[in-house]
C-alpha cells in the first residue's frame, strides 16, 4: 500500500474511496474496506482510504479526547491488511477543519483525490460544523460524477461494532468481547528496548516494549500472545501500565515475560496481542510480595493457555 501525507497533488488515477478516522480498524471498519476493495477490482480502479492526523477529537477537545486504540502505523499497517492500495492522511488542522462541506467534496474529493466511487458508512458526517451528510454527497456526486454508497452499521451481539465500544470493552477487562467487536484479539506494535533488568532480577526476565501510546485504552495484566520472533508466535504474560511498585513511570510500560524463551531480542519490533485480563496494576508493600504475585500470574496465564 502506497500512503501519501497531505492530498496536494491530485491523485495519479481516478479512485475508489472510502473516508474515516479507521481507529483499531474494527469489524464495522473491516466490511467497509471489504466493500472498497471488491467495488475497486469491478471497476479496475485502486481502492483508497483517506484517513486523517491527529484525530479530529484530539484536535477540537485534547484533554476529554478517549485514548486511540491505534497508533497511526499500526492503523495503516491494519488498512494494508485488507487489500487497500492507497492511503491519504490528511493533517486535521484549523485550515482543514474550516473547509465546508461543499467545499471538502470540490477540492479534495474531486480535485485531488478523483473519487469515481465513494462508499462511507451510514453515520458519516463532514466538513465545517460536520453539516456534510450523506444526501448532500449523493447530490454532489449526481452532478460531479461520481457514484456515492453508504454502508450500515455492523453489529457484534446486538451491539454496534465502532472504536468507542471496543474501548469501552477493552477498559472494562472484557478482552473476548473487544475481540470479536475487532475481528480479531487487539494488540499492540512496539520495539524491545534495553530496561532495568529488574524483571531478571525477580526471576522473571521481560521484554521491555517502547509503545507510541501514551494513553492506552486498557491496563493491567494480561495473558499474550507475541509475534515478530522466530519460531513464534509465543505465549506470555505482560504488564501494562506505570509500576506503582518500582520505579513508577510517567509514561505507560509494556513489559511481557515469555515463557519458556530465552533469546537476546533488544530491537525487534513485536506485536503483542492481549488474549485475557488477569488483574488489574497493584502495588505491593515490597519487592518480594512483587515477586510472589508474578510467579502467581505466570502461573495463571499458563493455565489460560494450558500449559
Amino acid at each position: 500500500m502506497l500512503v501519501y501525507r497531505g492530498f496536494s497533488q491530485p491523485a495519479h488515477n481516478a479512485t475508489v474511496l472510502t473516508i474515516g478516522n479507521f481507529d483499531g480498524v474494527h469489524l464495522g471498519h473491516r466490511q467497509l474496506l471489504a466493500r472498497l476493495t471488491a467495488a475497486a477490482t469491478e471497476a479496475g480502479l485502486p481502492a483508497a482510504v483517506l484517513t486523517f492526523e491527529p484525530h479530529p477529537r484530539e484536535f477540537f477537545a485534547p484533554e476529554s479526547a478517549p485514548s486511540r486504540l491505534s497508533t497511526l502505523r499500526e492503523k495503516l499497517e491494519l488498512i494494508a491488511d485488507d487489500g487497500v492500495d492507497l492511503a491519504y492522511v490528511g493533517h486535521f488542522n484549523a485550515r482543514f477543519a474550516a473547509l465546508s462541506a461543499d467545499e471538502f467534496i470540490e477540492r479534495v474529493l474531486v480535485r485531488a483525490l478523483r473519487v469515481r466511487h465513494l462508499i462511507v458508512g451510514d453515520d458519516f458526517r463532514f466538513g465545517a460544523r460536520r453539516t456534510g451528510d450523506f444526501s448532500l454527497l449523493r447530490d454532489a456526486g449526481a452532478r460531479l460524477g461520481f457514484q456515492v454508497d453508504a454502508m450500515d452499521s455492523v453489529t457484534v451481539d446486538g451491539e454496534r461494532a465502532s472504536s468507542s465500544a471496543v474501548r469501552d470493552a477493552l477498559q472494562g477487562g472484557r478482552l473476548e468481547h473487544a475481540a470479536r467487536l475487532l475481528g480479531r484479539p487487539y494488540s499492540i506494535d512496539g520495539r524491545v528496548v534495553r530496561g532495568d533488568q529488574l524483571g531478571r532480577q525477580l526471576g522473571f526476565a521481560t521484554a521491555n516494549i517502547r509503545i507510541k501510546h501514551e494513553r492506552p485504552p486498557l491496563q493491567g495484566v494480561f495473558a499474550v500472545e507475541v509475534k515478530g520472533l522466530p519460531g513464534g508466535p509465543h505465549q506470555g504474560a505482560a504488564n501494562l501500565g506505570y509500576r506503582p511498585t518500582a520505579n513508577q513511570v510517567t509514561r505507560p510500560l509494556l513489559e511481557v515475560h515469555l515463557f519458556d524463551f530465552s533469546a537476546d531480542i533488544y530491537g525487534a519490533h513485536l506485536n503483542v496481542r492481549f488474549l485475557h485480563k488477569l488483574r488489574d496494576e497493584m502495588k505491593f508493600a515490597d519487592l518480594n510480595a512483587l515477586k510472589a504475585q508474578i510467579a502467581s500470574d505466570v502461573k495463571t496465564a499458563q493455565a489460560y493457555f494450558q500449559l
